[in-house]
């Protein structure tokens, strides 16, 4: 049985990820710490179980494992605190806000050997891994260029919490939270990019961006559209790869398929690869098996998303992490 910490709510996924491991096999929540006092003990309150308002006495307290929802500011102190606890750790993205705090983080999870896992789930979506296994047999002929778009209207429909896009605590808007999606999907079919640019927009007038598009090249000449926004409505995933024999459409569920060797025309698809595990239970089976990481979720893919942000909003003369 791994006992699992809640290490933080101040995240909109936090509650989700409780309500997960509680179905877990094999897993069990056995505490909470959150900076904010009396959001932690309402929470604790509502899991039975310990509220510590002390960060040592938290790591402390007999629990395996951390599932850490904080402020994404706040990771670098936490998580390598966590690390060297010897906690493994499961942490919504991004890993830092900034690579100075991502890869400080890496360095201690690297020499304390515990289990780390970060919640990239659109790897295991249907469409994506449908996509992936499109490349990989070269059905779409040579790939020229790829397109991931998830935004929603969070900010024009004001319902994100308050708070959300204050770089103190998120790093960034945009691209920083939902923006993240697009980079490690479109990076984990193609790789890190080898130069981007980008542009961000503030419709709502909110500290951070809120309306962004980012442009990457990969190798091979394969050019890339990121795009996030948190003001869009009614705006399904877009997920578009185009090839010199064929492409792929995906539009939420809704699949086509065009290839030159069957006329061109679209053709609907229905038959595809089931959805991968959610990314907190294959975490919860890694810690149990003892390895370092579940494919495609470690640290390697948690750096390279930060790289991939930072450098974008560094493209883009918009430094909103407490590091510029």
């Amino acid at each position: 049985m791994i006992s699992v910490g809640m290490m933080g709510k101040w995240h909109v996924h936090a509650p989700s990820y409780a309500a997960q491991l509680q179905t877990i096999p094999g897993a069990r929540i056995a505490a909470v710490w959150d900076d904010d006092a009396a959001r932690g003990a309402a929470w604790a309150n509502e899991l039975n179980t310990p509220f510590y308002e002390d960060t040592g006495a938290f790591l402390a307290s007999g629990i395996d494992a951390v599932v850490c929802c904080a402020a994404t500011t706040a990771h670098p102190q936490l998580l390598t605190q966590a690390a060297r606890a010897g906690k493994h750790i499961f942490t919504e993205k991004l890993l830092a806000a900034n690579t100075r705090g991502a890869e400080e983080i890496a360095a201690a999870v690297r020499e304390s050997g515990v289990t780390f896992a970060i919640s990239l789930p659109c790897k295991g979506d249907p469409a994506v891994r449908y996509a992936a296994n499109l490349i990989a047999k070269g059905a779409l002929g040579r790939v020229s260029a790829a397109r991931f778009r998830r935004s929603h209207s969070g900010l024009s429909a004001a319902w994100l919490p308050e708070g959300w896009c204050d770089p103190a605590l998120a790093g960034g808007g945009a691209l920083m939270d939902l923006g993240a999606h697009p980079v490690y999907v479109l990076a984990g079919l193609f790789g890190a990019p080898i130069r981007l640019t980008a542009m961000m927009t503030n419709l709502c007038g909110s500290p951070s961006d809120e309306n962004t598009i980012v442009l990457a090249e990969f190798a091979s000449g394969i050019l890339g559209t990121m795009e996030t926004a948190f003001v869009t409505e009614g705006v399904p995933d877009l997920l578009e790869i185009y090839g010199t024999e064929g492409s792929m459409f995906a539009r939420g569920g809704e699949i086509t398929l065009s290839l030159r060797a069957q006329g061109g025309r679209p053709q609907a698809v229905t038959e595809l690869p089931a959805p991968a595990p959610a990314p907190l239970a294959q975490f919860i089976a890694a810690c149990e098996a003892g390895l370092p990481a579940p494919a495609g979720l470690g640290l390697e893919d948690a750096l390279m998303m930060t790289r991939i942000v930072e450098a974008a909003y560094q493209a883009a003369g918009a430094c909103h992490f407490t590091a510029c």
